[in-house]
C-alpha cells in the first residue's frame, strides 16, 4: 500500500502559516535542495486542498528556470484536490477529489503507485489528521520562533510517532522525519 506523507516547513513552536518566504528565515541551500530531489523520486502523487492548490497553480507553471525541479515535477506529478467547490482545473494532471474524504484517499492509498505526499493544505491536513490517514511526516524544523499562525496538530489529536530520520541543513534547518504508529481508524479494529 503507498503511504500518505505530510511534509511541512515548520517554525521552532509549530506554526506552519509563516514559515515558507518569510523574512529572515533560512533558505536553503545544495544539501536541502538534493534531499527535496529525493522525496520527489519517491512521490508520484501530491494532495492538495483547494487554496494551496489554487496558489500553486498560480506561481509553479510560471517558473520556467526553475533550478530545483520542483517545477518540473509538479507540472509532471498527479495533483489530487480535495474541493467540493472548484470545477475546472488549470493545472494539467489534475484530478478532483469530491467524495468521502476517507473514501478518496484509501483507494489513492491502495492504488499502485509511489508516495502521495500532502503539503501546505493545513485544513486538508488536520482532516487526514483527524481522520488517521497519514501514515509519515516530514517537518522540515526552521530556526525560526514565529509566534504566530495555525498549528500542524490541531488542539486534541493525539498519536503516537517514531523518529525514523534527522538531518541538519547548512543553513540550520533541521529535517525530522517520523513514522506514524498505527492505531485503528474509526470503526476499524487493530
Amino acid at each position: 500500500m503507498r503511504k500518505l506523507i505530510v511534509t511541512e516547513n515548520i517554525s521552532l513552536d509549530g506554526g506552519i502559516e509563516t514559515i515558507s518566504g518569510g523574512e529572515g528565515h533560512p533558505s536553503g541551500g545544495d544539501d536541502l535542495a538534493a534531499v527535496n530531489r529525493e522525496h520527489m523520486a519517491a512521490a508520484d502523487a501530491v494532495l492538495l486542498g483547494r487554496v494551496t492548490y489554487e496558489e500553486f497553480a498560480g506561481y509553479w507553471p510560471a517558473q520556467t528556470n526553475d533550478t530545483t525541479g520542483v517545477s518540473d515535477y509538479l507540472n509532471r506529478t498527479i495533483k489530487y484536490v480535495v474541493s467540493s467547490s472548484l470545477s475546472q482545473p488549470s493545472w494539467q494532471n489534475t484530478k478532483i477529489l469530491r467524495g468521502s474524504l476517507t473514501d478518496e484517499v484509501m483507494a489513492l492509498k491502495q492504488s499502485p503507485g509511489k508516495d502521495i505526499v500532502a503539503t501546505g493544505s493545513i485544513t486538508l491536513v488536520h482532516a487526514l489528521i483527524r481522520e488517521k490517514l497519514v501514515d509519515a511526516y516530514r517537518l522540515f524544523v526552521y530556526p525560526v520562533v514565529s509566534g504566530q499562525g495555525r498549528r500542524l496538530f490541531p488542539d486534541g489529536i493525539t498519536s503516537r510517532l517514531q523518529l525514523v530520520e534527522t538531518r541538519t541543513f547548512h543553513s540550520g534547518i533541521v529535517l525530522l522525519s517520523y513514522q506514524v504508529m498505527q492505531t485503528a481508524r474509526a470503526g476499524e479494529k487493530n
